[in-house]
């Protein structure tokens, strides 16, 4: 473990559990990541392993199974694997949030009937907002569902989905219309058990296929159609109609510390790979670790990894103590997506040619540090969010 990225004040639980995880990133998924990455490959094996190891419990409660660790600690094992492969991360992120959102606003028969098997991995969770004609304007879905009888019909189009296809538990938020007034009260977040896979796979539910992306391969992003889809209060978050934005918002709050998380990871990596090149390389006679210009940009990305981190420790911290976070966990989405962006542009430069050739890892991060500029919220609404509770905190008296 390098000076960077320390934490200070980790338990020696939470020490041995980073040091086996750093250990497992070492081992079994850096060697082999570049290579699954450009198959666009899904890491089977690894997933398997990180079941056994319980990641996929790391936040639930002892009491359902899980290992009833902090968001903290959750957040630094996430930092560590991003730093072997982002899309393993992204693979228990959205497993993490529809978990947490179970955790916070299920009902104790919810959380008996899946948090158990959630723990375990058998059971794995996907969750969505968007929609094709809907990014951060979440007020404006049109999904909805409709009360017939003792059930509900749910329709509409869902977008972005990461682990769509491989999950069997997805979290939707839909409009309800409950006639309560405001829109964000017209909306609830319904549970939606299926198969993995592609097609049919349930009830009135289709997963077309995967989305061809730019990077953040292997993990799979896809479309999610309802079509007159029948479930029962029962799949209803909390049992109660009109609670579903701000039960999503609760979840997007920690998934935005994940985010961050994953950005420290990334840009570890980045740092790792560009300060060892730089030792390696030589020109004019000398290593280019020696060359000032160089130098220069080895200085900026470790201090740019270092803020990161501990600003998304911070977030993490706060929402551990029950307070609210909404402030810090955009500034550090905002803070660690921006440095990431900026570390691995410079490692790849410090690569110089070579950094565009798919046989160096660098290649595979220049391409995956562009989703975390967008993923969990944009900067332009991490900027908003921000600037809207620093106007609370500082508002003038009298």
């Amino acid at each position: 473990m390098s000076r960077l990225q320390t934490t200070d004040g980790l338990t020696d639980e939470q020490s041995e559990l980073l040091a086996l995880v750093h250990e497992f990133v070492d081992e079994q998924i850096i060697p082999v990541a570049t290579d699954l990455e450009h198959k666009d490959e899904y890491p089977q094996a690894i997933v398997d392993q990180m079941k056994q190891m319980g990641i996929f419990g790391l936040m639930i409660p002892e009491e359902y199974g899980g290992l009833g660790q902090s968001l903290l600690t959750y957040a630094l094992c996430v930092e560590e694997i991003a730093r072997g492969w982002m899309s393993v991360s992204g693979i228990i992120n959205t497993h993490f949030i529809v978990a947490y959102m179970v955790i916070q606003h299920g009902t104790e028969e919810q959380k008996q009937r899946w948090l158990p098997r959630m723990a375990t991995g058998e059971l794995r969770g996907a969750f969505s907002m968007s929609e094709p004609a809907v990014g951060s304007d979440v007020a404006a879905i049109k999904a909805k569902a409709v009360r017939e009888g003792e059930s509900w019909v749910l329709n509409g189009q869902k977008m972005w989905l990461t682990n769509g296809g491989s999950s069997n538990l997805v979290a939707v938020l839909v409009r309800t219309d409950t006639g309560d007034g405001s829109v964000y009260r017209n909306m609830s977040t319904f549970l939606i058990e299926k198969e993995s896979g592609f097609g049919e796979t349930a009830q009135g539910v289709t997963v077309p296929g995967k989305i061809d992306k730019m990077g953040y391969k292997g993990v799979d992003t896809t479309e999610l159609i309802m079509d007159n889809h029948r479930t029962t209060d029962d799949f209803l978050l909390g049992g109660t109609p009109g609670k579903g934005f701000y039960q999503m918002m609760d979840g997007v709050e920690v998934g935005r510390v994940n985010v961050a998380a994953r950005a420290c990871g990334v840009s570890m990596r980045a740092f790792e790979l560009g300060i060892a090149y730089a030792q390696q390389r030589e020109t004019f006679g000398k290593k280019i670790a020696e060359h000032q210009a160089i130098l220069f940009r080895l200085a900026d990305m470790a201090t740019r990894v270092e803020a990161s981190h501990q600003m998304m420790v911070k977030a993490a911290r706060l929402k551990d103590s029950g307070e609210r976070n909404d402030l810090e966990a955009g500034m550090a989405k905002y803070l660690a997506s921006e440095n990431c962006a900026n570390v691995v542009e410079q490692s790849f430069r410090i690569h110089g040619g070579y950094g565009y050739s798919k046989e160096y890892e660098i290649e595979r991060l220049y391409r995956e540090a562009p989703m975390l500029l967008i993923g969990e919220g944009t900067a332009e609404i991490q900027k908003m969010i921000i600037g809207r509770r620093l106007l609370e905190e500082f508002k003038l008296k009298g």
